[in-house]
């Protein structure tokens, strides 16, 4: 049995269905999509350029701070701007027995509209003021993200520290393993005593808390990480790819120190921006001892027709002299404490410059010197140790005492490195760029 439905009920439903149907594809993709988007955001961790990547792209201070810089350069067009005109509408001769407020029912209405207009320049000179405000704050942005990426290296440089010094301390137990296992066989053919094998026990258990306490550090060193990035204290890092690559500007310190004299940093930058604008406001405030004027035009209305046409000018009475010297006065000590500043926090980045040059400086000698020389050194004695113990010819003591010089120069190795980084981390946030 057969149904039979009309064209008119059956015939768009086809469609409708194909619409429904892939309307529920495109969610269904999308949804699909949306884990891999998400995955294709890396992991910072990896290496320095991760961390400054994701620095800039996400961290809070930074957006504020560009917030605010394009607010500044916002305010700049209005400064110079004229400011709003007045429109005024004047009722006259208003019956006080049968009072209204129809101008058709008065003696007279006078409509008017009133321009204030600065002269001499006024107009400019704040527009002036307000772009050098505004490139003071676009710098102090920069100078900003030149310390919070130079505070993400140094804590990403622990982070990194923090995992290597657990790497030799591992190489370090796994080395004490082995020294108690060549304990214990001589033990057991009688050519050592007992002792030997339970010192290694006890110098490798020394170790293993050792170990713990550098992954408390790591796992600190992490959350100093994250803090600065803007994250979670205990979101994901990606394991280190290999040592930071932190390379510090070519050339001496007597160069460096030259750049910031030539105003190079941007928080040098920023308070000659600061100064000028200063001196500019000094500039408006002498200007204001000249008049500003206002024109204006009115209609005067009689019942249901315009009267008569007015013209108006308003000159302003500079009388307020004592108020606008003190004015002048105050300008002019803003500038004088802008150029201080300026020369004040010249000081300060000399101060830091020298400090962090002289810490890498510092640690690169002592690294240079325990790679090419102590590491050598104390390895070829553990080494020598280690077979005159295997003869008897060596105690066990000076065996334990030899590994221990030797892996403690790895763990000076590294933690020299870590101050090299930190310094050259300082002295990049100096002298380096944002870029």
């Amino acid at each position: 049995m057969g149904f039979l439905f009309p064209h008119s009920t059956w015939g768009p439903r086809p469609i409708l269905l194909r619409r429904i149907l892939l309307r529920a594809l495109a969610l269904a993709a999308l949804l699909i999509c949306m884990p891999a988007a998400e995955a294709e955001t890396p992991i910072p961790g990896a290496d320095v350029a991760s961390i400054r990547a994701w620095l800039r792209a996400n961290n809070p201070d930074l957006h504020a701070m560009q917030a605010e810089a394009e607010a500044a350069q916002a305010r700049i067009y209005p400064a110079g701007a004229l400011p709003d005109p007045m429109i005024s509408v004047e009722l006259q001769g208003i019956d006080a027995d049968r009072p209204t407020l129809l101008p058709a029912n008065v003696g007279s209405t006078t409509y008017s509209l009133k321009q204030p207009v600065p002269l001499w320049g006024k107009r400019g000179l704040a527009r002036e003021i307000a772009g050098q405000q505004a490139y003071a704050v676009q710098l102090e942005r920069d100078a900003t993200a030149l310390g919070l990426l130079a505070q993400a290296e140094q804590a990403y440089v622990r982070y990194w520290h923090a995992r290597q010094s657990v790497v030799v301390v591992d190489r370090l137990i796994e080395l004490l393993a082995q020294v108690e296992e060549v304990a214990r066989v001589r033990y057991s053919v009688g050519v050592a005593a007992q002792q030997d094998s339970i010192r290694a026990q006890v110098a490798r258990t020394t170790m293993q808390r050792e170990r713990i306490e550098r992954l408390t550090v790591r796992r600190e060193a992490a959350s100093t990480l994250n803090a600065v990035l803007g994250r979670p204290a205990d979101a994901p890092l990606a394991e280190p790819a290999g040592e930071p690559i932190l390379e510090v500007p070519a050339g001496s310190l007597a160069q460096a120190l030259a750049r910031l004299e030539d105003a190079q940093h941007p928080a040098l930058q920023a308070r000659l921006a600061l100064a000028a604008a200063a001196d500019t406001a000094a500039r408006l405030q002498r200007r204001q001892r000249f008049p500003d004027i206002t024109i204006g035009m009115g209609v005067m209305q009689r019942a249901n027709r315009v009267d008569s046409l007015e013209v108006m000018l308003e000159v302003e009475i500079p009388l307020q002299r004592r108020a606008r010297r003190e004015r002048e006065r105050e300008a002019i000590l803003m500038g004088d404490a802008a150029r201080s500043r300026v020369q004040a926090i010249r000081n300060d980045l000399q101060g830091q410059l020298g400090q962090a040059w002289a810490q890498a400086d510092s640690a690169r000698d002592q690294r240079q010197l325990i790679e090419q020389t102590l590491l050598p050194q104390s390895q070829a004695n553990f080494e020598s140790a280690l077979a005159s113990y295997r003869v008897g010819d060596v105690d066990f003591g000076t065996l334990l005492e030899s590994l221990e010089a030797w892996q403690g120069a790895d763990l000076s190795r590294v933690d020299v490195r870590r101050d090299e980084l930190l310094g050259a981390a300082a002295v990049r946030a100096i002298v380096g760029s944002v870029e």
